[in-house]
């Protein structure tokens, strides 16, 4: 088997999330896959919160094997807000891969449970999602990602069950609304089991770390593992798996992807470049327009789009929608991405974001946009400045900074 810190490929952890996927879940599922749950326990000792512990124990669920994970806590009447939770994730000072990982997440809930509250996500109070368990569920799942040195989360299409769920706003139906707002964008359906299969802890792991969704991605397995719920349903086994294993740096095995287009001579640009923005915010790995020139000399558009083929009609129906096309054609092509590595640099105190691959430093526009409008210089110049300081700092091993160890 190849060693998941190989450069032949990228790292990539598949939920397998036929069960649906809770952060209690997720968790056991790297610990069965792995991660030692010591060094877990470590990373999740750095947090400013004490009156916790961190379990696990081998469980058959449906005559499958997995780990189940327990997170006892001190009862207390402490309601967090999103900016609580952020605050003491920095106050950690974990791994910077992980920090980036358990803020998104806690982010993507704040952002979802703002807009189903009607107010500012920094400002939403989580009751359950604020627990110790919730919050060491998210800081341990992250924690076991970068121990097993995992680079990219894919995940398949979300169970969810039916029926309602008590919560601390009373009963609430089920996919409960957080998590339908945090899978907007995600392939989910739903399956007769009166149970909350996918809690808004699970679906904000989702919604904020994974890059693809669909069937299992091209790779070499190298390991896989089973995180238990606390239920043993009779129909199905109530498991998440994952599945841990190296994409193919050859062109001999290639992602599958949908190519969707539609051809539109009646729109605006401003309508078009709403399109562009929507089709992006829907789940399309890359989306552009080209101009052509249509029956009759008709100035006009190609609308494209690039997406995983479980999002295909998720897709077309934004292409449709956005551009008022009467239909939409498409293809499947095969895509080889390059190896990148997210990361984040300091510019004049401002945090910029990077995306760094073999050879080349980009960096994130919106992130210089703003850095260049408060420090009052050219645009050009804050690229310029991130681009040197990721070059300035040692990134002689790829993640070195990152890993809290060697595997």
């Amino acid at each position: 088997m190849p060693d998941p810190s190989s450069a032949d490929g990228r790292t990539v952890a598949w939920f397998h999330c036929f069960s649906g996927i809770a952060g209690d879940m997720a968790m056991a599922s790297l610990i069965d896959a792995g991660a030692d749950i010591d060094e877990v326990r470590a990373l999740c000792q750095r947090l400013p919160i004490n009156g916790w512990q961190l379990d696990a124990e081998p469980v058959l669920r449906s005559g499958i094997g997995g780990t189940k994970v327990h997170v006892y806590g001190e009862p207390n009447s402490v309601v967090r807000t999103a900016a609580n939770l952020i605050d003491i994730v920095r106050q950690a000072q974990l791994p910077h891969r992980i920090e980036q990982r358990v803020l998104a997440t806690f982010q993507a809930l704040a952002q979802a449970e703002g807009h189903l509250h009607r107010q500012e996500p920094e400002t939403v109070h989580f009751h359950e999602v604020g627990g110790i368990d919730a919050i060491i569920d998210v800081v341990g799942t992250c924690a076991a990602l970068e121990i097993l040195g995992v680079d990219e989360v894919c995940a398949s299409a979300v169970a969810n069950g039916v029926g309602m769920v008590r919560s601390a706003h009373g009963l609430l139906p089920l996919p409960a609304p957080a998590v339908v707002e945090l899978l907007r964008g995600a392939p989910t359906y739903q399956v007769d089991v009166a149970a909350e299969l996918t809690t808004p802890t699970g679906a904000a792991l989702l919604a904020a770390l994974v890059t693809n969704w669909g069937t299992m991605p091209a790779m070499t397995i190298s390991r896989s593992g089973f995180g238990a719920g606390t239920a043993d349903f009779t129909d199905r086994p109530n498991l998440t798996q994952v599945v841990i294993g190296q994409r193919a740096a050859n062109l001999s095995v290639g992602q599958p992807v949908m190519l969707l287009e539609v051809n539109v001579d009646d729109a605006t640009g401003e309508t078009i470049a709403h399109a562009i923005a929507e089709l992006l915010r829907a789940g399309a790995h890359d989306a552009w327009v080209t101009p052509i020139v249509m029956k009759k000399g008709r100035p006009a558009y190609t609308v494209s789009a690039l997406a995983d083929s479980a999002l295909a009609g998720q897709i077309a129906g934004v292409l449709t929608r956005e551009t008022g096309s009467l239909g939409v054609r498409g293809q499947t092509l095969t895509r080889w991405p390059q190896a990148r590595t997210d990361a984040t640099v300091d510019v004049d105190g401002f945090a910029i974001g990077v995306k760094v691959s073999p050879g080349r430093v980009k960096v994130e526009h919106d992130d210089a946009v703003q850095a260049a409008r408060e420090l009052g210089v050219p645009l050009r110049i804050v690229r310029d400045r991130a681009q040197d300081a990721w070059r300035s700092e040692d990134h002689s091993h790829d993640h070195s900074h990152d890993h809290p160890h060697e595997h």
